[in-house]
């Protein structure tokens, strides 16, 4: 599940996405647009910039920017960096891997089968979107809005 703290990242992404090329964003800018509590934002904004997507610079003309452009950075990888990951059972992992204590036999198991696939799913759309397409979504449903409404 998508925590609070990987949907404000990503609203916090998007709105720096939004930002001419090379203009420092404040934290409050991004907090009060969003509704985000500055603090939490403060929190969230030092694991994007200890991951390398956005760069901080402090003082009277700081704030942040995108470290890359938006089409350079994925959704899946940004959520893991905020919310670790994508699988919704450990032993369905392929990065946090842990075997169930309760499990028999992992290959045969049923449970861990349909979470593989779960994981999959999730990971194969996150992973191929990207902040780009993510910001130009709002534009597609307003010009297709029959297409968007088979999955609302």
């Amino acid at each position: 599940m998508l925590t609070m703290k990987g949907k404000y990242g990503l609203k916090a992404m998007l709105h720096l996405a939004g930002a001419e090329p090379g203009r420092l964003t404040l934290s409050e800018e991004i907090a009060t647009a969003n509704s985000i509590s500055k603090k939490f934002l403060d929190t969230i904004l030092g694991d994007l910039r200890n991951a390398g997507f956005v760069h901080a610079r402090k003082g009277r003309n700081g704030g942040y920017a995108l470290a890359r452009t938006p089409p350079e950075i994925r959704v899946g990888h940004i959520l893991r960096v905020l919310d670790g990951p994508l699988a919704p059972i450990a032993c369905a992992s392929r990065t946090a891997y842990r075997r169930c204590d309760d499990c028999g036999d992992v290959e045969r198991c049923s449970v861990r089968l349909v979470m593989l696939e779960v994981r999959n799913a999730i990971s194969a759309i996150l992973d191929e979107k990207t902040l780009s397409e993510l910001k130009s979504m709002p534009a597609l449903l307003d010009a297709a809005p029959e297409a968007w409404a088979a999955t609302a």
